[in-house]
């Protein structure tokens, strides 16, 4: 007994067996309590919810049919019948049967609309015309309801009328014939409408489907009576309505109910057109006094039996946990045995995880693997292409694929994402998926990620270029905004492993041969174009160097810009712009001199325009870096000089300030001389005076404003340094020999 006590494992499957049997034994004790009369009283409070709708169901249904009369009357097809001589307009018969037909298409408890005529045996229908003696006697036959007395019960004065629910014996093919229980429905005639007499011809098993009597508890019936309390439809037959409808008074604005024998019988009146719905729901259920005792005797038989269960199985069930124990490595531990038990499965769950993390990082490296071997050209060995095989489905899923390269490049101002490759890698194959049905990342080397975007149809490359550069654009602006990405995309390919290699490579030519004008966030291999006219003048060139020689930074930054600008108008190839860059800056660079070559912030320049030529992605990216070196030469070309007194500063300093009052005193003061010695030295090194080469100056941007603006004469002779209309007009004629209108108008004829 002790031994027993101290297997505590054992013990805690026998309680937990035995707080089952309590329980179960409080569950079957409050059913018994409750008994199932208790049940019942719920099952009919049910069932009377369940009337209330098939009732309003019933009411939506007969609404529909009687707005489907009227709708019927309104036909405009008055007169079908003449009532002088009885001829039938046969158009109009054919027009009102195709309304009948298109009225009740969406109606699927009415079998069929017949619309007749006082005057005429013609009966018109949803499905064509007919006699009135051949319909009801062939397709409808009824032993009572013949054409003769619909025409007699027509020709009575009536309301609308529902017949009651009948079988009739109908053939829809003219020579088999099968039983079908269906109700009239008549127009009343007491107000005509118009001169047609119309009847439905409703389906009630259809109509029952319609309103959903399975909501009905079983054993209950429905029935319903007309206005006039009559009969016009019953779940039940051979009810004996008379004793019931005896037994109660009906208020119109009060629902009734009362019991009767072994059912209760529940009244209710019609909002719409005061149908009575009677339900006849059974009082009890039959048996109920066994039903109690049997259920006793199942609950004390299964507390008996679920004992004796409880025992049988907590010995039974306490060796397998010994046994568990033991492959936990636990068995010879004293203590709770399923706190060990826990304690060995959080372990090996613990090692599990580690381990399948250890496995999903070898499978995501194999498939890179794998996908980079691809990128290779050479051939592989039939052994090796068969291990890799089992790899090839997570590569391709659709039909086709399109590769793309996404180029990260990281901004240099602004704070820096901390993302680590795989990370990076996982984010973007998730974002890929959520705008394409398959798409594989790979991280290709440094900030390169290569990614295989599949597609159902070859004509799907153009969505799937726009789900790449919406891509883009958004991780540009959200999660990545510290990088630039550089998107490019191949051609489309079929789904094959060996296509890789070609995709690749049509983004590696895509990279170096984009053209510069290509638009877009995504670099399209397959609009590239080549272009082999590429400008580079050597004559510019030299002018170049001779105006940074000079000072003139201003006019060689303008020769550079006009170099540019003119291939990137005839859209060369970005390697071939690049190209034009450096040699431009290389040939500057020797102007600069010995000395400042070997020093150490020229050496840093060369290396800074480098790099920005290898990360440019745009024309605007190069614009601006040749700009910058061509500035930093000429500042360092111009901190070379050793006096302000040379030719080259003067000349800038003119073109520069020759909008205001230069004269000779201002320039000594500038150039740290005297006005004479200025003079002297001006005249020697220019061959002209001071004056006259201002006024050469002045004088040929003044030109230039006359021809490409619209300025005034007076604002053009202000704005080059003449203090007034008169002085500038006097001088361009000395100089030009024409005025300054005479010229305008000359250069614009």
């Amino acid at each position: 007994m002790n031994r027993l006590i101290a297997n505590r494992g054992l013990l805690q499957i026998f309680f937990s067996l035995l707080l089952v049997i309590v329980i179960m034994f409080a569950s079957n004790y409050i059913v018994y309590q409750n008994s199932i009369s208790g049940i019942y009283d719920k099952v009919t409070q049910n069932n009377r919810m369940a009337v209330k709708n098939i009732i309003q169901s019933f009411d939506s249904h007969f609404m529909t049919v009687n707005n489907l009369i009227f709708a019927i009357h309104g036909l405009p097809y008055e007169n079908v019948v003449s009532r002088e001589n009885g001829e039938i307009d046969m158009v109009k018969v054919y027009m009102l049967q195709d309304s009948l037909s298109t009225l009740i298409s969406s109606i699927d408890f009415i079998d069929d609309v017949i619309v007749f005529y006082d005057n005429a045996d013609l009966a018109i229908t949803s499905k064509g015309t007919s006699d009135m003696n051949v319909l009801f006697n062939q397709k409808y036959k009824h032993s009572m309801q013949t054409a003769e007395y619909w025409k007699s019960f027509a020709r009575s004065k009536h309301t609308f009328t529902m017949f009651p629910a009948d079988d009739y014996s109908v053939s829809t093919d003219g020579l088999s014939r099968r039983s079908r229980q269906l109700m009239v429905a008549m127009d009343g005639n007491k107000v005509r409408l118009s001169d047609k007499n119309v009847m439905l011809i409703i389906d009630v098993e259809k109509l029952q489907q319609q309103v959903n009597l399975k909501g009905l508890i079983p054993g209950a019936s429905l029935i319903v009576l007309d206005s006039s309390r009559n009969v016009i439809l019953s779940t039940e037959k051979d009810w004996d309505l008379i004793e019931v409808l005896n037994d109660v008074y009906f208020n119109a604005s009060d629902e009734a109910s009362f019991t009767r024998e072994n059912f209760e019988y529940h009244f209710y009146k019609s909002d719409y057109n005061d149908f009575i719905y009677i339900d006849k729901v059974p009082y009890q259920f039959q048996n109920i006094g066994s039903v109690t005792d049997a259920s006793q005797m199942i609950m004390i038989s299964a507390i008996i039996s679920a004992i004796i269960l409880s025992v049988l199985l907590s010995v039974y069930l306490y060796r397998p946990v010994k046994g568990i124990l033991k492959l936990l490595g636990g068995g010879a531990i004293k203590g709770n045995d399923f706190r060990k038990i826990h304690s060995g499965i959080v372990k090996v769950q613990t090692e599990n995880e580690t381990l399948i993390k250890q496995m999903d990082f070898v499978d995501k490296e194999m498939r890179r693997g794998v996908f980079l071997q691809s990128l290779d050209e050479h051939s592989h060995s039939q052994q090796y292409e068969l291990q890799m095989q089992k790899y090839y489905p997570y590569f391709f899923q659709e039909r086709y694929f399109v590769m793309a390269s996404l180029l990260f490049i990281r901004r240099e101002e602004g704070e820096q994402a901390n993302w680590r490759i795989e990370e990076l890698t996982e984010w973007m194959q998730q974002q890929l998926l959520q705008r394409f049905n398959h798409a594989v990342v790979f991280h290709a080397g440094h900030l390169e990620f290569l990614a295989l975007v599949g597609m159902k149809e070859a004509a799907n490359r153009k969505q799937v270029l726009d789900g790449i550069g919406a891509f883009v654009k958004d991780a540009a602006e959200q999660e990545l905004e510290s990088f630039r990405i550089n998107a490019f995309a191949s051609k489309c390919y079929d789904s094959r492993i060996s296509n890789i290699y070609a995709a690749n490579q049509d983004i590696r030519h895509g990279m170096e041969y984009r053209n510069v004008k290509q638009t877009g966030a995504v670099v399209d291999t397959e609009t590239i174009r080549y272009v082999s006219d590429v400008y580079f003048p050597f004559e510019k060139i030299e002018k170049l160097s001779n105006c940074l020689l000079s000072g003139k930074t201003n006019e060689g930054l303008k020769i550079v810009e006009e170099m540019l600008a003119e291939n990137v108008h005839r859209n060369i190839h970005f390697h071939q712009l690049t190209h034009i860059a450096k040699s431009i800056f290389l040939y500057l660079l020797k102007q600069v001199g010995e000395t400042a070559v070997n020093s150490k912030d020229l050496q840093q320049e060369a290396r800074d325009f480098s790099r920005k030529m290898e990360l440019a992605f745009h024309y605007e990216e190069i614009h601006e870096a040749v700009i910058e070196a061509v500035s930093f030469i000429a500042d360092k070309r111009g901190s070379e000089q050793k006096s302000k007194l040379n030719a080259a500063f003067i000349s800038q300093y003119i073109e520069l300030h020759y909008m205001e009052n230069l004269y000779l005193d201002h320039m000594a003061e500038v150039l740290g001389t005297s006005p004479k010695y200025f003079s002297n030295y001006f005249k020697k090194t220019f061959g002209i005076n001071f004056v006259e080469y201002l006024n050469k100056v002045r004088l040929s941007h003044a030109r230039e404003f006359l021809k490409n603006t619209d300025l005034s004469v007076a604002e053009i002779g202000e704005k080059t340094g003449y203090m007034n209309s008169s002085t500038f007009t006097t001088t361009f004629k000395k100089y030009n020999g024409i005025s300054p209108s005479e010229y305008r108008k000359k250069e614009t004829d």
